[in-house]
């Protein structure tokens, strides 16, 4: 069976339409809760959610699937979806729930699904859940009825698993740190996690309306935190995405740190540790060419795997690695959690800070990235990847790149888009590639 629902990151779309309605949610909720009920225990849900207006109506018609189903719910209101993920396992949970769609605008939204080991599903379960969603599930007898709580801690068990992926002797005493939180599901547990580690924080992206979720802010606008920390003179700056499982660093001259930078620095700072498992790091195939020659050079390799934190972190299960990420930010630390945590990777970078006693912009700029020019094109039907012209295009521009770079072509998972990736050593020649596959895709498409 084919995927209609789930993406490379669980369920995504625009709110009340399509697959994102409160019907589709409910039988998402009675599908996964029968999927999870194995055992004789009283089974249990716990469900978080990010700040998006549509949160209440998707939240309340979880609630109604798992409960009609017989699973109890558990709360947790405005979370990150690493929190959802540790609390999943803390709860003795049967599967946990995140409510979001991460970087997206607040009008689209997304069901993301962890089994009772906090680490997102496998394919078979999601399929597994995906045959039922069209079927008749059978419900709960009256006396067998799941009840729902909110729990009220929920906030300070993140942010104390969250400060003890640090060593005990860590303090940011003295660091002027700028906190964008994207106005999104870590507004209120990130800055407090700095803050309570003796940081000074300037919180941005903290004032969630429902509506203002990703917008001019957090890890995919970099605008405002640049400013911010220029203008307030601070040391560094920290911005989260709406579920607040990405990182992106500015430094204090307003240069941006991407994944790959701080791949990196983590990478490096656990293999001198005695720490880094896997002989190296696990990225995707976004990931510069420049990081990979880096880690080459340091005794280190880079795993490729398809785009996806899902598949990066299937590989890191699958060869002993600890320590793996997306040049988008995802990053994932095996040693601190199931699945990627922006605020732990940021604590990462802010220990190797104070122990360096160097400026954010002498750390973090680790290697130079070689070009890179990413476009997609936009397309109404059809593979248009699967046409003899397009085919043609794209071999000769792998021969043309031949040991010099690399090309990397995929469609979206969540979109009718196809992404055109080239990099190398010479700017000219990448733009030159990718301009010439992407033409090639728009007259097949046509």
């Amino acid at each position: 069976m084919g995927r209609q629902f789930f993406g490379t990151d669980g369920i995504r779309g625009r709110t009340n339409a399509g697959k994102m309605t409160a019907d589709i949610a409910m039988k998402v909720g009675q599908a996964a809760g029968t999927h999870f009920l194995r055992g004789s225990h009283r089974h249990r849900v716990v469900i978080g959610k990010d700040t998006r207006l549509s949160g209440y109506m998707l939240e309340n018609a979880m609630v109604a699937g798992f409960t009609s189903v017989g699973m109890d719910v558990v709360l947790l209101g405005p979370m990150p979806t690493p929190a959802v993920a540790l609390l999943t396992r803390e709860l003795r949970a049967d599967v946990g729930v995140m409510i979001s769609a991460s970087h997206n605008p607040y009008e689209d939204n997304g069901i993301k699904l962890f089994g009772p080991d906090g680490f997102k599903l496998s394919d078979e379960d999601e399929l597994a859940i995906e045959a039922m969603l069209g079927a008749q599930i059978d419900l709960a007898d009256a006396p067998l009825i799941g009840r729902a709580r909110r729990i009220e801690d929920a906030r300070g068990r993140y942010i104390h698993a969250v400060k003890g992926s640090v060593p005990q002797d860590v303090r940011l005493d003295g660091l002027k740190i700028v906190v964008d939180c994207a106005n999104g599901a870590a507004y209120q547990v990130a800055p407090s996690a700095i803050w309570e580690l003796g940081a000074e924080v300037i919180a941005i992206g903290v004032q969630p309306n429902g509506k203002n979720i990703n917008d001019k802010c957090g890890s995919t606008h970099l605008d405002l935190i640049k400013e911010t920390v220029v203008a307030s003179g601070a040391d560094i700056g920290i911005a989260l995405d709406g579920d607040a499982d990405r990182l992106i660093v500015v430094d204090e001259k307003g240069q941006t740190v991407d994944g790959d930078q701080i791949m990196a620095l983590i990478g490096t700072q656990m293999a001198a540790r005695g720490e880094l498992r896997g002989g190296g790091v696990v990225a995707t195939v976004m990931s510069n060419l420049g990081l990979e020659r880096f880690l080459n050079g340091q005794g280190l390799s880079l795993e490729r795997t398809k785009v996806g934190d899902r598949y990066v972190l299937e590989r890191m299960k699958e060869g002993g690695f600890n320590v793996g990420g997306e040049q988008s930010g995802h990053m994932i630390m095996l040693d601190h959690g199931t699945t990627g945590d922006g605020t732990v990777a940021a604590l990462q970078v802010l220990s190797a800070l104070v122990k360096s006693g160097k400026r954010a912009s002498e750390l973090l700029h680790l290697f130079d990235p070689v070009p890179q020019l990413l476009k997609n094109v936009r397309f109404a039907g059809g593979k248009p990847l699967e046409a003899e012209s397009v085919q043609k295009v794209i071999a000769d521009a792998e021969a043309q790149l031949a040991g010099r770079g690399r090309l990397v072509i995929r469609p979206s998972g969540t979109e009718p888009v196809i992404r055109v990736m080239a990099e190398g050593d010479d700017a000219a020649e990448v733009e030159q590639v990718v301009d010439a596959i992407c033409a090639a895709v728009k007259e097949a498409a046509a």
